[in-house]
């Protein structure tokens, strides 16, 4: 790229990588049938953790040994959140799965923050988890709003570690070992649950599809952006993904929500976006 111009305005940038990750979502959904939510996230970490490695040719002694044990935590947490978010999406719909799962980078920025205002996102994102729950009418599965929630948690733990490992460990190192050691905490499940089927030429071929979606594409896209846009602006960007994931799931899985659900995305978008611009800060990018 000549004169460090990006082909596309860094705005374009960001919903293009959004729309990647949710697009992965909905085709790592057409697997389970086949290999389970378990295979499926197998799949995408180690082939994410494939090409990361062959990209920047982590060097593990470069960790200082004291910083080891983080980046192992660095993994639990992406191994966690990846197979939690799955397992989720196994149970409900795609869009309120993401939405649910919002909450992570959410309460993470609004217990930076620590502004008046953030009680307003507070408000705002317990009213759209509410909905989506949807605790009267007993309409969504419980246990995949549970899962989905934990999901969330891990992504808390995977932004506050991200940034630690981002400091402590070079370059791309820290990230591209920490998905290695995703792949050996999910090996058993993801065996356990897609057995023989994981080795099939089509499932090998959609797995690295939804590895190249939900995390090469859009990390390399997300990383452009923020070069020319300010962390604030990209936060907010970012907070369309609950909206994203639902017109995804709409368009490639035919899951139509319910105004309800589709009022609970709104309101947890907004508690993003604002909680966005008060804290400034942007989120890392998700693998």
């Amino acid at each position: 790229m000549s004169e460090g111009r990006a082909p596309l305005p860094p705005t374009a940038l960001v919903l293009c990588a959004v729309a990647s990750v949710q697009t992965g979502g909905a085709v790592a959904k057409g697997l389970f049938d086949d290999v389970g939510p378990g295979g499926a996230v197998l799949l995408r970490v180690a082939f994410a953790a494939l090409v990361l490695a062959a990209l920047w040719r982590p060097r593990v002694r470069a960790i200082a040994r004291e910083d080891r044990m983080l980046v192992v935590g660095f993994g639990v947490a992406l191994a966690g959140m990846n197979f939690a978010f799955y397992s989720a999406l196994d149970l409900i719909p795609l869009g309120v799965a993401v939405t649910l799962e919002f909450v992570g980078p959410l309460g993470v920025a609004v217990a930076l923050s620590r502004r008046a205002v953030d009680v307003l996102w507070v408000v705002l994102a317990a009213a759209g988890i509410l909905l989506l729950s949807d605790p009267v009418g007993g309409g969504t599965e419980l246990g995949g709003v549970l899962l989905a929630l934990l999901a969330g948690a891990f992504w808390a733990a995977y932004i506050l570690l991200s940034a630690r490992v981002g400091r402590r460990v070079p370059g791309g190192t820290g990230l591209a070992v920490a998905l290695g050691v995703s792949t050996v905490v999910l090996l058993p499940v993801g065996v356990g649950q897609g057995g023989g089927a994981l080795l099939e030429p089509g499932v090998l071929a959609v797995g690295f599809a939804v590895a190249m979606l939900s995390s090469a594409v859009p990390y390399s896209l997300e990383l452009e952006a923020l070069r020319h846009l300010p962390a604030r602006v990209f936060g907010v960007l970012m907070s369309l993904e609950p909206a994203m994931a639902a017109l995804a799931g709409y368009v490639v899985l035919e899951e139509v929500l319910g105004v309800g659900e589709l009022a609970g995305i709104a309101l947890v978008v907004a508690a993003s976006a604002g909680a966005a611009r008060s804290s400034g800060d942007a989120p890392p990018p998700r693998d």
